[in-house]
C-alpha cells in the first residue's frame, strides 16, 4: 500500500488527480454527445430525404470507424486545421489544441452517435397517440416536446444512455495517447517508474469498476424516477 500513499513517495494523489480528470472529461463528452445528440436526432426522423441521409452518415460513419481513429483525426488533424486557418492571417507558428478540449470533444462525438440512435429508437417508441392528442389540444411545439415527449423519451433512453455512458467512460482510456494524464496515462506511468506494471493496472482495473459501479447506482435512480406511475 506504500506505492498508493500520498506524497513524494507513492501515487496516491497523481492517481486521484487522474482520476479526478477521467469524470471530468467523461462528463464532458457526455455532454457534448447531448448536444449533438440533440442536432441530428430530428434529422434522422426527418421526413426530408436529405436531412435524413446527413443523420445517418453521421451515425453510420463515427459508429463505424474506431474510436482510437477519431482521436488521432481530431488531435492531429485539429491542429492542421487550425494551423491552416491561422496561416490565412499570417500566422505560421505551430499551434496545439489543448488535449481535453480534443479528447472530450472527439469522444464527445462518438458518444452523440450512439446517443443520437438511442432517443430516436426511444422517441419513435412512443405511442403516435401522443402525438395526436398534443395536436388536438393545441399545443405549440416547445410545450408539446418539453412536458410530452421529453419525460416519455427520458424513460425508455435512460437504460440504453447507461449503455453510452459506459461506453464514454471506458473511451477516456483512449486519449492517453494526446498525453492527457487520466487514469490509464498516469498507471503507464507510474508502472514504468516502480516497473510495478501489474499492480498499477490492477488497480486502474479497479478504479474504472468502481466509477461504473457509482455511475450505476445513480443511473438507476434516475430511471426509477423517470419510471414513476408505470
Amino acid at each position: 500500500m506504500e506505492l498508493l500513499s500520498f506524497g513524494k513517495t507513492g501515487w496516491g494523489d497523481e492517481l486521484l488527480i487522474a482520476t479526478m480528470m477521467t469524470i471530468a472529461v467523461s462528463i464532458t463528452a457526455m455532454l457534448i454527445g447531448f448536444l449533438f445528440a440533440l442536432i441530428f436526432t430530428p434529422l434522422k426522423l426527418s421526413k426530408s430525404k436529405f436531412l435524413n441521409l446527413i443523420g445517418n452518415c453521421y451515425t453510420t460513419i463515427i459508429r463505424g470507424v474506431p474510436e482510437l481513429l477519431v482521436i488521432y483525426l481530431f488531435f492531429f488533424g485539429g491542429s492542421g486545421a487550425v494551423m491552416y486557418v491561422a496561416s490565412i492571417f499570417g500566422y505560421n507558428e505551430y499551434i496545439e489544441i489543448n488535449a481535453f478540449i480534443t479528447g472530450s470533444f472527439a469522444i464527445g462525438i462518438i458518444s452523440g452517435a450512439y446517443s443520437t440512435e438511442v432517443f430516436r429508437g426511444a422517441i419513435q417508441s412512443i405511442d403516435k397517440g401522443q402525438f395526436e392528442a398534443s395536436k388536438v389540444l393545441g399545443l405549440k411545439k416547445p410545450v408539446h416536446f418539453f412536458k410530452v415527449i421529453m419525460p416519455q423519451m427520458l424513460r425508455l433512453a435512460i437504460p440504453n444512455l447507461s449503455n453510452v455512458w459506459q461506453i464514454t467512460l471506458k473511451d477516456t482510456s483512449l486519449i492517453s495517447v494526446t498525453g492527457l494524464v487520466e487514469i490509464m496515462r498516469q498507471s503507464y506511468i507510474a508502472a514504468g517508474s516502480t516497473r510495478d506494471p501489474l499492480f498499477f493496472y490492477s488497480f486502474a482495473a479497479i478504479l474504472y469498476l468502481l466509477l461504473t459501479f457509482l455511475s450505476m447506482r445513480l443511473i438507476n435512480k434516475l430511471e426509477i424516477r423517470y419510471s414513476r406511475g408505470y
